[in-house]
């Protein structure tokens, strides 16, 4: 499972944006759904590495929020974290490792000189590691977008040929105008490396590695 701990970078000086963050992340498919946690911080369960490569882009695309993937299983906080996830839509009926890996996660996210503020946690350390690497490299791209290429690709589907010349319609521009936008953007590379990314996810839940150092449920 799939556990995202999202946090914000800077309340104090623009005020807390955590709706917007919820808002932002209705269009991903979620176990238990994104929800305020504590103060200026959102956690949410989603259930395949896609979904969290998603997750963790539309939060790096606000530049306002630090974001932690905790990678491992997830139960029930009350009949104790080897019991079967509830059927719950409160985070706080939810507990387990996964919990404790996005806290970890989000930490080190939210430290001074991490310039792509996400990073990784899980029971494989050197896949965490991997994923974490790709993930920042893919969210710089993400991060260095203007408005005006946002506008674009909003209105673009990965996979489709020919929709350049519709998006260039609706928006009033010139098929150039929007290929150079999407060239600019690193899109089309943006979405070739997800899959690479979601793959990494994958790996850190490895069956057969032992967690690193002592887990403690908070």
């Amino acid at each position: 499972m799939y556990v995202l701990t999202i946090n914000q970078r800077d309340s104090r000086e623009v005020g807390d944006l955590v709706d917007d963050l919820l808002r932002s992340l209705r269009p991903v498919g979620t176990v238990v759904p994104f929800q305020r946690s504590v103060g200026d911080e959102a956690i949410g369960i989603v259930p395949d590495a896609r979904s969290a490569v998603d997750a963790v882009l539309r939060a790096l695309r606000e530049r306002r929020w630090n974001v932690g993937v905790g990678v491992g299983s997830v139960g029930s906080a009350i009949a104790g974290n080897a019991a079967p996830l509830p059927d719950t839509q409160s985070i706080h009926d939810v507990g387990g490792p996964g919990l404790v890996y996005a806290r970890r996660a989000v930490e080190e996210a939210a430290k001074s000189g991490v310039r792509v503020p996400v990073a990784v946690d899980g029971p494989d350390a050197e896949a965490a590691i991997q994923a974490e690497a790709v993930l920042r490299l893919i969210g710089q791209l993400v991060l260095t977008r203007t408005n005006a290429e946002w506008a674009v690709l909003d209105l673009m589907v990965p996979g489709v040929r020919g929709q350049q010349k519709l998006v260039a319609a609706e928006l009033g521009m010139t098929v150039q105008a929007v290929s150079k936008a999407v060239q600019r953007s690193f899109w089309n590379e943006e979405h070739a490396c997800r899959p690479a990314a979601e793959r990494l996810l994958t790996l850190v839940d490895a069956a057969d590695v032992e967690p690193a150092g002592e887990l403690v449920q908070e």
